[in-house]
């Protein structure tokens, strides 16, 4: 019996395509990820960076659930199984005649910043910030999601140069030759707020040389010394000769933003990334005094995007927030993986504490899962986990594998 029936087609991108589907024994909805990449073995799905890194950062309220790995390894699919969100947040403003209330888009980007903050906490840079990877529930809870791109903030620079969506590009992803870091994400997180708030895109350019000329026609020319910063690490493809602009003022653009959203936007798309706020600056903003987080847990409502609703909202501390190839003419199916499956739970909860020194270190963190033990009488399988390299998390492995097989035996 098929553990997942599939509903729909919810989209498709490079390396995946997602599915809607339901679990026939609970009757449960989610998100199923199906990667086009086929995967040889076991280990080189377990250095799948996004596998790893929402290993890394789960739980949180901000960051999207991966439930389950489905891997069948004679044939080399792999699908990742999520939570179901409603929609992105592209799908939630897209032709809309109405501004968002300004309570909805103050709670979102708390959300989406407190997301940012947990994971930079966590040694991880997300490089694709934008609306279509923000999940929406109710129209006011969000999630981060697609983590494909992802890279640890210690690993060794220079990183791949063509990065990011163009839109929500930084200027030091387009200036320079891979020389850039999480300051990428709070400026891409600094055009999503700028686009919840005027239904528009903020830097919608058809081209680099375009997008740098949106930029700059916005924000101004970006002074000498930056230039001569950026020169150093300098992308081969772009001259630095630019033209001086003065820029226009985002208020003028936004003109119904309060000045304090005006002011932290400012701040958020800042040309050089030194200067630019982090994320734990931007959540310390008086924007989001509202929010502010007492030492003890506290209850607040968060408006609904219809202005007259509200849900109770547990306080979220700082500390807390770190190509299936076609086939014959056709993609593969998710219900076609139906052999192996693995509750990933247990795996997350030992790593939330464990800083990444390196890209390196995703590669070393302890699997979901190591080898199969199917039982061909019930086609289940049972997922071995195999012991730790690093002696510091021997201990955590051995309660995990030993609460594993007591589920599995009860």
């Amino acid at each position: 019996m098929r553990k997942y029936r599939l509903i729909s087609k919810k989209g498709e991108g490079t390396f995946s395509e997602v599915l809607k589907a339901q679990n026939v024994k609970d009757e449960k909805f989610h998100a199923i990820k199906c990667m086009k990449n086929h995967f040889t073995s076991l280990e080189q799905v377990n250095n799948l960076r996004e596998i790893q890194a929402l290993r890394r950062l789960s739980p949180h309220p901000n960051i999207i659930r991966l439930e389950e790995v489905l891997y069948d390894q004679p044939s080399g699919r792999l699908a990742l199984v999520f939570e179901l969100m409603e929609c992105n947040l592209y799908e939630l403003i897209r032709g809309r005649r109405q501004f968002l209330s300004p309570n909805l888009i103050q709670s979102l980007m708390y959300q989406l910043i407190v997301s940012l903050d947990h994971m930079h906490h966590r040694g991880i840079f997300h490089r694709d910030i934008k609306p279509e990877n923000i999940l929406i529930e109710h129209s006011q809870t969000l999630k981060l999601a697609d983590f494909g791109s992802c890279r640890g903030i210690y690993s060794k620079q220079p990183y791949t140069e063509y990065i990011s969506t163009r839109w929500y590009r930084a200027p030091e992803c387009l200036l320079t030759d891979g020389f850039y870091g999480p300051a990428m994400d709070v400026w891409g997180a600094g055009c999503v707020f700028f686009e919840i708030t005027s239904l528009q895109a903020l830097f919608p350019g058809s081209n680099e040389l375009d997008q740098l000329h949106r930029i700059h026609t916005i924000l101004g020319s970006p002074s000498q010394n930056v230039l001569e910063e950026f020169h150093t690490q300098k992308a081969a493809h772009i001259e630095f000769d630019f033209a001086y602009q003065k820029g226009t003022s985002l208020s003028s653009l936004i003109p119904h933003a309060s000045s304090d959203a005006i002011d932290l936007m400012s701040k958020m798309l800042v040309y050089d990334p030194k200067k630019r706020l982090s994320a734990r600056q931007v959540l310390q903003h008086a924007y989001f005094a509202p929010f502010r987080v007492p030492e003890i847990s506290r209850t607040k409502s968060i408006p609904s995007m219809h202005g007259n609703e509200s849900v109770p909202e547990t306080g979220i501390s700082m500390e807390d927030t770190v190509p299936l190839p076609a086939v014959h003419g056709r993609y593969v199916n998710a219900s076609d993986i139906v052999s192996r499956h693995f509750d990933v739970s247990q795996s997350l909860s030992s790593l939330s504490q464990q800083p990444f020194e390196s890209d390196d270190t995703l590669n070393q963190l302890p699997p979901i899962f190591s080898t199969f033990n199917a039982k061909k009488t019930t086609h289940k399988a049972k997922a071995i986990v195999r012991r730790n390299t690093f002696q510091r998390h021997e201990a955590a492995e051995k309660k995990t594998a030993a609460a594993a097989r007591r589920n599995h035996n009860s």
